[in-house]
């Protein structure tokens, strides 16, 4: 069974266990493994500003047609997933726990701040369109970094749906690559097209790369790369293509790291006591 299978595979025995009916892409036709409603996919029902911020993003993903699920309802929504682990978090005073779960701060240490989705970050004034980054934390208290960015992945890297390389517009502005000698060889080498990097969408990273760059200054963020592991090859050959992207633009200072979600759910189950609930959802889920 390739990794996609695996994984609709648990999703879909996960649904069953809740009682939770699944239809196809289309209603009647297609793979079930969407939810019927929304809220069935979602551990709480949207927050109001969440909602808001993904319906401004550019993937479309609560846009359904009638009879048609939205990208959301997908069993396998990364978007979903993302908001399964983050939203929980939007109206908490302390986001210590989720942060340091994530690699992103010291566990135990108090961090105030907010959370936000679908946030886009322009690379040059230039272009039309920005990079969409899937959540985005901004500590209140300006300390060394101003933005907790996170690259959210669910069964993307396993698909067989190639991804693009890099446009060559990009280099026709040379300021955007301060700093970034090593990433920017990674670029041109993938430009036009990725024929090196299988598994991860390397040019999608460093668009974000250059538009945190662009908005915060180099080495004021940190940008984490959070994706769900799977069994098998394809598992390995991801994670082998995840630390060789890793190497390089840390060499270029770039404060840049990953995580399985599978890891940061064994760490928020550290806090089942007090996060009962929304633990035993995860862990039953992802698991």
């Amino acid at each position: 069974m390739n990794a996609i299978n695996q994984i609709i595979s648990k999703q879909t025995e996960w649904a069953k266990n809740r009682g939770i009916g699944l239809i196809g892409s289309r209603g009647t036709r297609g793979r079930k493994a969407y939810t019927r409603t929304l809220g069935d996919n979602l551990y709480l029902p949207l927050n109001v500003n969440t909602k808001n911020e993904i319906n401004d993003g550019d993937g479309g993903e609560l846009k359904g047609m009638a009879g048609h699920p939205s990208k959301m309802q997908a069993i396998h929504s990364s978007s979903a997933l993302g908001v399964n682990i983050f939203d929980y978090w939007r109206a908490s005073s302390d986001l210590s726990v989720i942060c340091s779960a994530c690699g992103l701060s010291r566990a135990g240490k108090e961090l105030n701040g907010e959370i936000r989705f679908e946030q886009k970050f322009s690379i040059d004034d230039r272009f039309q369109y920005s990079p969409n980054l899937d959540v985005v934390i901004f500590p209140r208290r300006y300390g060394k970094y101003a933005a907790f960015a996170i690259e959210c992945k669910f069964t993307e890297a396993y698909s067989a749906r190639k991804h693009g390389g890099f446009d060559p517009k990009y280099f026709e502005n040379q300021d955007i690559w301060q700093n970034l000698p090593a990433t920017k060889g990674v670029a041109q080498a993938i430009s036009p097209y990725d024929s090196h990097f299988k598994y991860l969408h390397v040019a999608q990273l460093i668009k974000h790369i250059l538009g945190l760059n662009h908005k915060f200054g180099h080495m004021n963020y940190r940008l984490l790369y959070l994706w769900y592991d799977a069994l098998g090859e394809h598992g390995f050959n991801h994670r082998q293509e995840v630390e060789e992207f890793k190497s390089v633009v840390r060499s270029d200072g770039v404060v840049f790291h990953e995580a399985t979600y599978q890891e940061v759910i064994i760490k928020l189950a550290q806090h089942r006591k007090k996060h009962h609930k929304y633990v035993v959802y995860l862990t039953d889920r992802y698991l």
